[in-house]
């Protein structure tokens, strides 16, 4: 069962669960810094970035939404979007 409770979505939480999948330090994940080209993350890992947070969430991303996962916000916005917690 996904633990959420109707709840924003945890920046830093997400921020956390993102640096520990592309086994990266948390100060790393900036707002900034895009997963593939600025911490080193690869496809697999981006797809493991994916399963993590959909099976954390109970949510499901289309092949479109995955390719929009870049980045820590688009990915908070995109999770809260789907939450109804934005």
């Amino acid at each position: 069962m996904p633990d959420t409770d109707a709840t924003p979505i945890d920046l830093e939480d997400l921020r956390r669960i993102v640096a520990e999948v592309l086994d990266v330090e948390v100060s790393d994940v900036t707002d900034d810094a895009r997963f593939v080209e600025d911490l080193g993350g690869d496809s697999l890992l981006a797809l493991e970035v994916i399963v993590v947070l959909e099976k954390k969430y109970g949510v499901k991303f289309t092949e479109p939404e995955v390719q929009g996962l870049t980045s820590l916000p688009k990915t908070h916005d995109l999770l809260a979007a789907k939450l109804g917690a934005a």
